[in-house]
Order: structure tokens, then sequence, then C-alpha cells
């Protein structure tokens, strides 16, 4: 994907150009694409959910304030490149991290503060659902919170009309419609896979548990049509119009996209929507998600089952950590030369000792670590206690050190992995990798190969996230062939040529990490010890 000035200047003065913003847990994007689907413009916004009475939110203002001033930023990349003023879009799309508790009465204002995915307070109406169900619920899910709010009695609940997700409360408030992409809405309630909607059964089920109470709602009566991609979800109004450009240039009547969560916008980021393929984001936190060709055979409370945005069953492996403690080991390192007087660039520090976790012994000299800055549902850990240890006989040295580190960043994630592909038989035949852990050249993808046994891509593009992956899907809506599919789409009109880099698993590694993650597993136990000593 090439850029070409005069290009992108015609396509937006033309109204053609394309737009994704999507609402990340720290920061809010904007990104514009032109006909070739590359990017052209971007702005950004930075945001913080904030605790207040032991929840996790964001204030209705922080939102608003922070999709106006991301689009903003946008426009006047556009006008200081450009010199253009953007009138009119050929299509928009928003996405947002998924799940949470958004509900809204009869006189359409929210009855209680946007709870986000990050809360942990819905233990009991998981375990209950996931039960009656027999349907994994994590506790982030949108229905695990409704629920609770039943199972704590909360006065609000009688009072509902309509519950849906923060991609799906913008897309409502700028469009009228209340819709949600089917990728989102399987964070919200589970789908069948058949229909592509929310699962007719379970949502039975769900009335006939909460029957007693007498709400004035059956549970379909609250929740989004469900859409899949390149379907029509309306346009933008008058009203929406203002809401998203305050300066009041952009005209209403543009097209909408489905609005979909992060996972799906990073599904189509990186072109990983297609039966046997997945992908890998490493960042803070970590998860996989596998497109699976058939369901799996039970229940696992360690695998989320979600759906790509044209409706396939996606299993996902999230993982709270991922690389906290390391980046933590390397600022000592940083510390530790400034107390020298020498002056350390922050990229060449973690390109030099990633790459000296290279020459470490395969399965890293014995050494052992865990990186459990919070807590950990995959191990079964609550809390975070980063921890390192070794035997009198382990080969510590530099080498080894970062390797560890970088062993146990995939730790919990390969403890997940080894059910569907071990475990299930799932099969794949790539995966893509993204995300702060490949911004090394090599090693990250190199480590991850070895861990998960199969080949792993890096392309440039993905870099450009979830809100390019929106545009993308808006793009798909507007400029799809009739019966194009996609993963036709993509394949064949915005990856084309772009192979990436692939790297195939090194035997040595496999057996390292092999080997390292029985250590992993067997030393859990200390780990355990280390939490109820510090309590």
């Amino acid at each position: 994907m090439g850029f070409d000035l005069e290009k992108a200047k015609s396509v937006i003065e033309s109204g053609n150009a394309v737009l994704g913003i999507e609402f990340g847990s720290t920061r809010i994007k904007a990104v514009l694409i032109g006909e070739d689907n590359a990017p052209i413009a971007s702005g950004s916004h930075d945001w913080e959910n904030r605790l207040e009475n032991n929840i996790w939110t964001y204030t209705l203002e922080d939102i608003w304030k922070g999709l106006q001033d991301s689009y903003a930023k946008m426009a006047e990349d556009v006008k200081e490149k450009y010199g253009a003023v953007i009138t009119k879009l050929g299509a928009v799309g928003f996405s947002a991290m998924m799940h949470g508790y958004m509900v809204f009465d009869e006189k359409d204002e929210l009855l209680v503060p946007f709870r986000t995915w990050r809360n942990t307070m819905t233990e009991e109406a998981s375990d209950k659902l996931t039960e009656v169900f027999n349907f994994n619920i994590p506790q982030r899910w949108s229905i695990a919170h409704l629920y609770q709010a039943v199972l704590n009695q909360e006065e609000h609940v009688a009072k509902i009309k309509f519950q849906t997700t923060l991609a799906g409360y913008i897309h409502w408030k700028l469009t009228g419609q209340k819709v949600l992409g089917v990728g989102e809405a399987s964070g919200m309630f589970p789908i069948d896979m058949n229909t592509g909607d929310f699962n007719a059964r379970m949502i039975e089920q769900f009335d006939a548990l909460v029957a007693d109470k007498k709400y004035p709602w059956k549970l379909r009566e609250i929740l989004p049509k469900v859409l899949s991609a390149g379907q029509d979800a309306g346009a933008l109004t008058e009203e929406g119009a203002k809401l998203l450009d305050v300066s009041g240039n952009l005209q209403a009547g543009i097209p909408v996209c489905p609005p979909e969560g992060d996972a799906g916008t990073g599904m189509t980021a990186t072109n990983s929507i297609a039966k046997r393929t997945g992908n890998v984001s490493a960042g803070t936190s970590v998860f996989a998600m596998v497109v699976l060709e058939k369901e799996l055979s039970r229940v696992y409370k360690e695998i989320d089952m979600v759906t790509t945005p044209t409706g396939n069953h996606v299993a996902m492996v999230h993982c709270n950590n991922c690389t906290s403690d390391l980046n933590a080991w390397v600022s000592l390192f940083k510390e530790f030369a400034e107390a020298f007087g020498v002056e350390v660039d922050m990229d060449k520090l973690f390109k030099t000792l990633y790459n000296k976790a290279l020459e470490g012994d395969d399965d890293c000299g014995g050494l052992l670590a865990y990186n459990y800055f919070s807590g950990e549902h995959i191990t079964g850990f609550e809390e975070g206690r980063p921890l390192f240890a070794r035997m009198p006989e382990s080969r510590f040295n530099l080498a080894n050190f970062m390797r560890v580190h970088l062993f146990t960043a995939l730790g919990a994630l390969k403890t997940g992995l080894d059910i569907l592909l071990k475990d299930e038989g799932v099969k794949l035949d790539k995966i893509l990798g993204h995300g702060g852990l490949f911004k090394t050249k090599g090693v990250g993808q190199k480590i991850m190969a070895g861990a998960i046994d199969v080949p792993v891509s890096v392309m440039e593009t993905a870099g450009e996230g979830g809100a390019w992956g929106i545009a993308l899907l808006a793009s798909y809506m507007v400029h799809k062939e009739e019966n194009e599919t996609l993963d036709e789409y993509l394949t064949n009109k915005v990856f084309a040529g772009e192979t990436g880099s692939e790297m195939a698993p090194d035997p040595a590694d496999v057996a390292g990490f092999n080997k390292f993650i029985k250590r992993y597993q067997k030393g859990l136990a200390i780990e355990r010890a280390a939490v109820d000593a510090m309590r």
C-alpha cells in the first residue's frame, strides 16, 4: 500500500474517504483511509478510566469529549497535509473495547455509570450462567454484568429499556440505530453460529432464570439487533454529524457500518478472519484469537467463545499479563546504566536485550519466572506477584535471564492455547503477531513460533491498529462486490502482496519451550506460596 499525496487529496475532496474511530482503553484513535485502503490521515485522544465507588468507568463527558477531539485532530491533520476540509465521507465505522455494561431507561438516559470490561465483580453471575447455558460466560461479558445486577437486587434493573456496549452506544447516538456487529455482540451474549444472532435457547433460559423477579422486559426486547459485516447499519443523522464534528462541516447521511469490538477490528486489521487462521496481540496483556472450523467438544473456563465480524466462531485465550514485568526489568537495566552516567536510548536497550535472549539456552538454563503483575485466571490466580526464581545449578546469565522473561510473557497464553491445539486438535495454518512484543524484529516472533509450534507472521500494516480495522469494515460495506466475502475483500483488495515476514518454529525452540512450560506449571505452587506470604 503506497501513498500518493494528490490521490489522497482527491479522494478527500470528492467525499469518498472512509473513516474509522476506535475507543481503546487508553486512547481513542481516528484513521482516515483512501480508495486503496491505506491510511491517509489520523488523530488521537488520550484518556484513562477512573475508579469510582470501586467501579472502573468512563463518564459520558469523557466519551464525547474524546470522540470529538480525535475527530478534530484527524480533520486538522487533513487540513495541514492536503489543505482540504472534510464535509462528506464515503462511510464511517465505530469500534470500542468489548463487553461491559451500559443500560438506559425509557427516556434514553444512562441508569448507572458505564461499567467497563475491567471490572471483576460478576463472579457469581459468571459461574451461574456458565452452568445454566453450558457455555463459558466470562466475568467481563455484558450478560454477566446484567445478571449480577439482578442477583444484587439493584433497583435500576426494572427500569431497563435498552442494553448495549460502548461501540453500540456511540453508533446509536450518531445514527439512531440500536444495532451491533456480530463480533461485538458475541461479547454481550452467546451467538448461534447457524443464525448469526443471539442464541435463542439461551435467551429463553435467561428469561426463565429471572422470571420470579417479574421485570417488565424480556431479554430479547432490551438487546440490540445483530448485524454481520457488510450489512446496512444506518447513516449519520443531522444530530449525529454535529456530535461527531463540532465545527459543523460534516454533512449528515453518511453510511455507517455495524459497530464492532476491538477483537473483531484486530482480526480485520491482521487479515486473520478465515478459518484455520489466528492472531496474537501481545502488549500489556496478551490474547490469541483462533478461527475455528467447528465448535469445541466441551466448555472450558480458560477459553472465551466469540465470533469474527462475519459470524464464524472464534476461540479466544485472554491473559491479563504479558510485557509489564519484562518492561520493569528493562527499566531496571536503564537505571543501572544511568547510575554509571550512561545515557540510554530505550529503543536500543530493548533491541539489545531482546536479541541477547536469542543467545540463551533453549530452555532458559533452568531459570523460572512469573510475570503476574495482576491476577491470572488462566492459571487460577486472583492477585499478582511477579516472581523470578532459580536453582543453584541454573545457568544464570543475561541471555538466559532475558529469555526466561520473554518465555514467561507467553506462559499463561501457552497454557490456554495447548487446550485448543493439543486437547481439542484445532488446526492452525498460520498465526499473525502484533503488539509491542513483536516490535524488535525477529525476536518475539521466533519465541512465539517456538511456544505454539505454528508459523508466525508479522506484517507492517498490523501496527495500524483497530481504528484502521473498523475503517476497513466500513470500506467493505460500501465497496464490496456482489457476493464478495470479507475474507476475499481483505485478501484481494487490502492485503494483496502484503505477505509480511513469516517465521517457522525452530524445533530446538519448541523443545526448549516445552521443557520450560513443564517447569512453569510445576512451579505454580511456589507462586501461590508467594501470593499467600505477602498478603
